[in-house]
C-alpha cells in the first residue's frame, strides 16, 4: 500500500530523478522554475507517496508573492509541481498529493496558484482564471492554465515573483 509522508522523507536526489522521469530533463526552461528561484519549497505543503521504499509521486509548494500595480504585496503558494512515475500515472496517486498539499493549505488559510489544466484543478480542486487575466509572470504561460484559489487571491494587475523566506 503506498504511503503519504512527508517530503522531508525523501532525498531531494530522488525527488529530483523523480521530476526528471515524469517531465524531462528540459523541464528548468519552464516559467514555474523562474517563479521558484532562490526559495525552498514549503515542508509543510510539500508530500511524498513511497510505496516498499521507492518513491511513487511528489508534490512541492513554493513561496512567491504577487506584486500589485497599486503597490500591494500579497503572498501566494505556488502547487506544483505534482509529479508521479510514469508507470504509476492515471492510478489517483497525483490527486491525492494535490489534495493533500491543498488540505495543509486551507487549514492554515493560504490563497494558491498554479500552472495547470483548468478543466482538472477546476474540476476537482475549485481553481480558476477569474482572477490571474492582468498577472504578469517572469516567462511565457497559456493564460488559461494560470490558475488560483482561495478568499484572498488578487484580482488586479501585478506581477508574481519569488517569495524568499527564512526557510530557504
Amino acid at each position: 500500500m503506498a504511503e503519504l509522508v512527508a517530503i522531508e522523507t525523501v532525498t531531494a536526489a530522488a525527488v529530483e530523478s523523480l521530476l526528471d522521469r515524469a517531465f524531462g530533463p528540459d523541464r528548468h526552461a519552464r516559467t514555474a522554475y523562474r517563479l521558484r528561484a532562490g526559495t525552498a519549497p514549503l515542508p509543510e505543503l510539500s508530500f511524498a507517496v513511497i510505496e516498499d521504499r521507492a518513491l511513487l509521486g511528489t508534490i512541492q509548494c513554493w513561496p512567491v508573492r504577487f506584486l500589485g500595480d497599486d503597490g500591494s504585496e500579497i503572498p501566494l503558494v505556488l502547487v506544483g509541481p505534482v509529479a508521479v512515475a510514469p508507470e504509476r500515472q492515471q492510478g489517483g496517486l497525483g490527486r491525492r498529493l494535490t489534495a493533500a498539499a491543498l488540505a495543509a493549505a486551507d487549514s492554515r488559510g493560504l490563497d494558491l496558484m498554479l500552472i495547470g489544466d483548468p478543466e482538472y484543478y477546476g474540476r476537482f480542486f475549485g481553481f480558476s482564471a477569474a482572477a490571474t487575466a492582468d498577472w504578469r509572470l517572469p516567462g511565457p504561460v497559456e493564460r488559461h492554465r494560470l490558475l488560483a484559489r482561495g478568499a484572498g487571491v488578487p484580482h488586479g494587475a501585478g506581477a508574481i515573483a519569488p517569495r524568499v523566506t527564512a526557510a530557504a
